[in-house]
């Protein structure tokens, strides 16, 4: 039984092993180097906070179209009813 459990410790670190090796390959592929995780890290935070003031000025851009369309309508509908009455 505990050759069992020792083999498949083995295992699980030779597939760790391969896991991190492949990811550095990769990171390294796309330009990251190993040694600049900090900056990676702060790359991909610096990102997020990109993507949600993006997502926040589209927010604020479609309320901000939503009150023009409500605005011109009530404005619209305010004339029709003064022109009825001042006939």
């Amino acid at each position: 039984m505990e050759t069992l459990i020792e083999q498949d410790r083995v295992r699980r670190s030779d597939i760790d092993a391969v896991v991190v090796k492949t990811i550095a390959t990769v990171l390294t592929s796309f330009g990251f180097e190993e040694g600049d995780r900090r900056e990676l890290r702060a790359d991909f935070q610096h990102l997020r906070r990109w993507r949600r003031s993006v997502e926040q000025a589209q927010s604020y851009t479609f309320k901000a179209v939503i009150t023009v369309i409500a605005t011109g309508f009530l404005g619209a509908v305010w004339l029709g009813i003064k022109a009825t009455l001042g006939k």
